[in-house]
């Protein structure tokens, strides 16, 4: 399950990130929060706030991941996380200077969302440098138990930091934890990398690189999938605080412990991911039912007490179908096509969000929490059907030797 962190570069980036993503997520829940109490619960005002922490990737996400391909990958991370850095200080040297209109809080959500989008495609294709080629698909689903385990202990912390020193204070620790990430970076052995080839300079790099991802079938499908449930179902910042305080009637409190338990599952399914060796179409599949049952079992529970241990289900099954389909990117595409195609998976899942966020928030506003969760789940269950009628026109399984 950890063979990875054999590569010291690795553990650096894994202890680096570790420490970054946490304090990420207590910016991304202390923003939601603070929305929340100046609207009075308004989904729609999270659900725009979503669509600004996400816009800029379904904008820039395709020029980014061509930039990844184009670059000296850990030298752009370390520019992506410094300019990550001086966004959160902003953040909080604005509250610390006085409670500072809505209006604020959506630009440096936008500026973070540039950062997510050159971010994202450089550091996941960062990551097949880092290990040996049989490693990549361990070390891809050890980074999603990273970004998800950093989802249990940052919500639960902001809520914490939030109701005892306020928001000032989540904010400042989130800048100051970009430190670990960047340390990380500038003590790696670049001796130690196994770079990929650079993509070529050339026009049309961006349409090459979508002609790779169409052409072969084990990226088509998946990512068709992603586009399916990232609009209507990977949307948990909208639907899970509305599920929490309009119609559990909790508090803040309340919201951080769901989205920790939501947040176990999918680390427990990320682990769970990690002892696999193989990867395959079908299993994106499977992945997506068992999602949409999750789903419909949270938006059905009656008591708060069901809705834990359904959203740690939930949350399990999400990231199955991630992690299935990022070994599946990261194994079957060419490697100087990779972050342009990993750019792609950010572009159907994270950038679908300022589409998805909005049309799920007004749901939820019209019908209640959950008729999102329940569109959510119909989502999942058209993306499998979709997808195992295309399965099987695949000639064989993608796979990988672990």
């Amino acid at each position: 399950m950890f063979r990875s962190f054999s590569s010291r570069n690795f553990r650096l980036f894994f202890v680096g990130q570790s420490i970054s993503q946490t304090g990420n997520w207590l910016t991304m829940v202390s923003q939601t929060l603070f929305v929340l109490g100046r609207t009075d619960d308004n989904g729609i005002a999270v659900g725009v706030l979503t669509a600004c922490q996400f816009l800029p990737v379904l904008l820039l996400g395709a020029w980014a991941g061509l930039v990844a391909d184009r670059s000296d990958k850990r030298r752009l991370l370390l520019v992506v996380q410094s300019a990550a850095m001086v966004k959160s200080l902003v953040l909080a040297a604005a509250v610390f200077a006085g409670g500072p209109p809505l209006w604020v809080v959506y630009v440096v959500a936008l500026a973070g969302g540039v950062t997510t989008a050159f971010d994202t495609p450089c550091r996941r294709a960062f990551i097949a440098e880092m290990v040996p080629a049989e490693s990549v698909p361990n070390a891809a689903s050890l980074n999603s138990a990273l970004m998800t385990g950093s989802r249990v202990v940052g919500p639960a912390l902001a809520g914490v930091l939030v109701t005892t020193v306020g928001f000032g204070w989540t904010f400042l620790l989130d800048g100051l934890s970009y430190v670990a990430v960047l340390g990380g970076l500038l003590a790696m052995r670049t001796a130690d990398l196994h770079p990929a080839d650079r993509a070529a300079t050339e026009r049309g790099g961006v349409r090459a690189g979508f002609r790779h991802a169409r052409a072969v079938p084990e990226l088509w499908v998946p990512l068709v999938m992603l586009t399916i449930m990232g609009v209507f179902a990977f949307n948990f910042a909208v639907v899970v605080p509305l599920l929490a305080k309009t119609t559990f009637g909790g508090s803040d409190q309340l919201f951080t412990a769901l989205f920790s338990m939501l947040s176990l599952g999918s680390f427990a399914g990320a682990l769970w991911s990690a002892r696999r060796t193989t990867s395959s179409v079908q299993g994106v599949v499977r992945g997506s039912v068992f999602f949409g049952v999750g789903m419909a079992a949270v938006g059905a529970a009656p008591t708060v007490w069901v809705a834990f241990p359904a959203v740690v289900v939930a949350g399990f099954a999400s990231m199955v179908i991630m992690t299935a389909a990022t070994a599946l990117i990261q194994t079957r595409a060419a490697p100087d096509y990779r972050g342009r195609v990993l750019a792609l998976q950010a572009i159907v899942f994270l950038g679908s969000t300022p589409i998805g966020g909005p049309l799920v928030g007004a749901v939820c506003d019209l019908f209640g929490a959950r008729a999102g969760f329940a569109v959510g789940a119909a989502a999942c269950l058209v993306a499998a059907f979709w997808g195992h009628r295309r399965v099987r026109r695949i000639p064989a399984p993608a796979a990988f030797a672990g």
